[in-house]
C-alpha cells in the first residue's frame, strides 16, 4: 500500500501533468513548417531558434519531472515556458469578439487558460513538499492538504 500510496500515485499525477509535452515536441518537428510559421507570427526575434528551444524544452523537461532528476528546476522552466506561450501566441484580448460562440479569439482564450492551468500544476512540483499517502485522502477527503490532517495520522 505505501508504494500504492507514495510513489505509483504522485507518479502517474506527474505522467498526467506532462504528458502532452513531448508528444507536442514531436508534433513541431514533424510539422516545422507549420511550427515555424506560428513561431514567426509572434513578436519575439529568432524564431527558429526559439522553436529549436521550444522543442528541447517540451521534450526534455517532462522526463525530468517524472524521474525525478532536477524535477523542481525543470517544472520551474516548463512553467517559464507555458507562461511565455501563453502570453505570446495566445493574446485573446486582441481579438474583439474573443468571448462570442463563433469568435476569432476564442480558442486563444482557452488555450491561454489552459496553459496557466498547467502552470499552477508545475509550480506545485516546484514548491514540492511531502506527499499525503492517498489512503489517507480517502480517510478524510475534504481536509485541506497535508498540513491540515491530524498530525499523528501523517
Amino acid at each position: 500500500m505505501i508504494w500504492i500510496n507514495l510513489v505509483a500515485v504522485p507518479l502517474a499525477a506527474k505522467i498526467l501533468l506532462v504528458c502532452m509535452f513531448p508528444l507536442s515536441a514531436y508534433d513541431k518537428i514533424v510539422h516545422w513548417g507549420e511550427a515555424m510559421g506560428q513561431a514567426k507570427s509572434g513578436p519575439l526575434p529568432f524564431p527558429a531558434l526559439l522553436l529549436c528551444l521550444g522543442i528541447a524544452v517540451e521534450g526534455a523537461t517532462p522526463v525530468l519531472i517524472v524521474l525525478g532528476r532536477w524535477d523542481r528546476a525543470a517544472a520551474l522552466v516548463l512553467a517559464g515556458f507555458c507562461v511565455i506561450t501563453a502570453l505570446t501566441y495566445h493574446q485573446f484580448w486582441k481579438f474583439p469578439r474573443f468571448w462570442s460562440r463563433n469568435g476569432e479569439g476564442r480558442t486563444h482564450l482557452w488555450d491561454f487558460l489552459k496553459n496557466f492551468g498547467l502552470v499552477g500544476g508545475l509550480l506545485l512540483v516546484v514548491i514540492g513538499g511531502s506527499y499525503a499517502p492517498v489512503s489517507l485522502v480517502a480517510e478524510q477527503p475534504f481536509a485541506s492538504g497535508p498540513a491540515t490532517l491530524d498530525p499523528g495520522e501523517r
